[in-house]
């Protein structure tokens, strides 16, 4: 049986040709949950598919639908589902972990060998995304939302967790201080979370003057730096590193945590160089498949370089974080809207960074505008 209202859906069949395709939608499965997406955030990896149909050697080689940061309403549940009801406001985490391997049982199911994650093509088939007006999800991965807590705010739950499980692997404390490289919408939040978790000192850096000023002026950092575009190898990002341990004040010797959010080599290695001796690097930012790094920089000074792999166990804490008001400012991190028939457009207008104004862009979202 399948239910007769039709399921608008933006569609990739290669690098940039995107197509908007009506389909009736099936009616959810013993477990599932079928929702109506209300807005989903667009991000680095699905740019990426959108102009290449590949992020990294993940490639779209069929059609399929992109988005994974998403929320919406319970429209319909599957036989067997308990966890929600129809009417319900649900974040919707994007990945279908198996359940079974030793990951998933040891509860970090984010590195299940059989994930499956929504508009991914590391999955085959490809698990189509949140770009579409429907879905039906598995109804243990929808997590309710507080009553005073946006679409927009749960859609941003899903980025928002990888910041928590950065800072969950590579922990600040109240008073400590923090650098981020990467001034991006991911950036922003890692700001946010560590903020929120009583961090003293946040310094944000990036190229992008805008971008960074944005984050001091919102009061998501405390400090900022622009760095200049060079290929000046370690010697250089040695040299940054400097300035920006400067920055702390005379007889600091290094931040106490450093999240890279950018993906950059050279952002890398000046982090290692900038954090304290005993401190952590988090490497969030997808880059290069091989680095030059100063391991030696960080072995002698006993500095822990930790990978971050998405999230797990997170949603929860997210979602409480928006409910007591602990992300202060962060609805500006949303600087532009489009319906879901005008996805192509708003993937025009990531991939320009700005506005035909000229407006910079941080996070735009896609949904039922």
């Amino acid at each position: 049986m399948t239910d007769t209202r039709k399921n608008v859906r933006a569609v990739l069949h290669g690098p940039e040709k995107l197509v908007i395709e009506e389909r009736e939608i099936g009616l959810p499965g013993p477990g599932e949950a079928q929702v109506s997406i209300q807005a989903t955030g667009l991000c680095g990896s699905d740019l990426h598919y959108y102009l290449h149909a590949r992020n990294g050697s993940f490639v779209h080689e069929k059609p399929a639908v992109l988005g994974h940061e998403a929320a919406g309403i319970v429209t319909a549940v599957g036989q067997g589902v308990h966890e929600v009801k129809v009417g319900d406001r649900v974040a919707v985490e994007a990945g279908i972990q198996c359940g079974f391997c030793r990951y998933c049982k040891q509860g970090k199911y984010n590195l299940c060998p059989d994930m499956r994650y929504c508009s991914s093509a590391k999955s085959n088939p490809i698990l189509d995304g949140t770009l579409q007006s429907f879905i039906n999800h598995p109804a243990r991965l929808l997590h309710i939302m507080p009553a005073n807590c946006s679409y927009e705010q749960a859609s941003i739950v899903e980025p928002l967790s990888v910041a928590l499980h950065a800072s969950r692997r590579a922990p600040a404390s109240p008073g400590q201080s923090v650098l981020i490289f990467g001034a991006g919408p991911m950036g922003i939040l890692q700001c946010a979370v560590a903020k929120a978790q009583g961090a003293a000192k946040v310094c944000i850096v990036d190229i992008d003057e805008r971008r960074v000023g944005f984050a001091t002026r919102e009061g998501f950092a405390t400090m900022g730096h622009v760095l200049e575009k060079s290929k000046g190898g370690l010697e250089k990002a040695k040299e940054v590193a400097g300035v920006l341990v400067g920055m702390l004040g005379e007889g600091k010797d290094g931040f106490d945590v450093v999240y890279e959010c950018s993906g950059v080599e050279s952002c890398v290695q000046a982090g290692i160089y900038a954090a304290r001796p005993s401190g952590k690097v988090a490497i969030i930012g997808m880059g290069a498949t091989v680095a030059t790094l100063p391991l030696a920089a960080a072995a002698f000074r006993e500095v822990d370089i930790v990978g971050v792999m998405r999230f797990c166990n997170t949603y929860t804490e997210a979602l409480a974080m928006f409910e007591g008001d602990r992300l202060p400012g962060l609805d500006k991190l949303v600087t532009a809207r489009y319906p879901l028939a005008k996805t192509k457009e708003a993937f025009e207008t990531v991939a320009r960074g700005k506005d035909e104004q000229g407006n910079m862009m941080m996070k735009i979202m896609v949904g039922a505008y």
